[in-house]
């Protein structure tokens, strides 16, 4: 395992984390499914273990994971691991079966109280606004919230998970103002949207955390075009047959060659391209079996410059099209 320095901060996090959202479970709220189906504690467990003993040493979830469950978990299994890097998220809430965004300065200082629960911890290394967006920051105090937390120990450092497709104003209004200390942001082959972000926030001093890498699993090779998702998975809404079956089609003709040149995985590829850009402090795949422990963590390899440049033409020319369909699909 590699390890890169956070940002301007005194964190030092392996360039591969464990993101634990799939093992939260299947929650819903309401009729709609905010998990990955279900999940087995137990083989979460040894995930976990797996994930430590290939050592990754940052954890990433959110008091929204299986409406806590996520949080329970790793609270339960690694509170007394002082090696841990451990980052929450604040800002979702479950109200009467409806999802609903709170990001007041009394509510993120009272679920910060509730994470330092589940997570048995005394402080949160890193604490992020679960995809806050521009009105809030007009609105709410969540800003004052989280420097509050900070002085008083409760977390190291905050920071902002940004807008899935529109990361930009977020990020630009933080580094505007200083404020903050990292971004989570969606960006691997399929979605590179966000690789400005990714270059302005580290030359800026920002940690940088790349989440879905592998595109909600599309990027590991394992799909194809019959592939299906139970009610309770959230992927079941998120692809339509035209966005599977494009996405198929252009990574077998132009992405997944580049695997026989490397002689390495699917996965490995998706990771690589990632890493392959410096400023990335961690990419945070979803872990929930000890094989996607090592699946996730063998492999990764430097890509080279012709390469990059192949996989970004690609994104230019085809995946871009697709990215906009993701988009109106939500």
């Amino acid at each position: 395992m590699q390890y890169r320095k956070f940002g301007n901060t005194d964190l030092t996090v392996s360039e591969i984390g464990f993101g634990a959202w799939a093992i939260g479970g299947n929650a819903m709220v309401g009729n709609t499914a905010i998990g990955w189906g279900k999940a087995d504690d137990a083989v979460s467990v040894t995930a976990i273990h797996k994930a430590l003993d290939r050592g990754i040493n940052f954890f990433d979830t959110a008091d929204f994971y299986g409406l806590g469950h996520s949080e329970n978990l790793l609270g339960k299994k690694l509170s007394k691991n002082k090696e841990i890097i451990m980052a929450t998220k604040v800002g979702h809430r479950n109200v009467n079966e409806t999802i609903q965004l709170d990001y007041s300065k009394e509510y993120i200082i009272e679920a910060c109280e509730a994470s330092l629960k589940k997570l048995q911890r005394d402080t949160i290394d890193y604490y992020q606004l679960h995809s806050s967006r521009m009105q809030h920051f007009e609105k709410e105090k969540c800003v004052e919230a989280m420097e509050i937390l900070k002085q008083q120990g409760k977390i190291r450092y905050w920071g902002l998970s940004l807008n899935t497709f529109h990361p930009e104003p977020e990020a630009n209004y933080l580094m505007d103002n200083k404020m903050g200390h990292g971004f989570q942001l969606v960006y691997n082959i399929i979605n590179q949207r966000a690789l400005p972000t990714v270059k302005t926030a580290a030359k800026n001093g920002y940690g940088v955390i790349a989440r879905m890498p592998l595109q909600f699993g599309l990027l590991t090779g394992k799909f194809s075009a019959e592939t299906n998702f139970t009610a309770d998975d959230h992927r079941s809404f998120r692809f339509n047959e035209e966005i599977l079956n494009t996405s198929l089609k252009i990574l077998d003709k132009k992405i997944w060659p580049l695997c026989n040149k490397y002689n390495i995985s699917k996965t490995s590829l998706a990771l690589s391209y990632i890493l392959s850009y410096d400023e990335v402090s961690t990419v945070i795949p979803g872990i929930r079996t000890p094989q996607h422990a090592i699946d996730n963590t063998t492999g990764i390899t430097k890509l080279a410059a012709e390469d990059m440049k192949l996989i970004e033409d690609v994104f230019t020319n085809d995946f871009a099209a697709v990215v906009n369909l993701m988009e109106k699909q939500g």
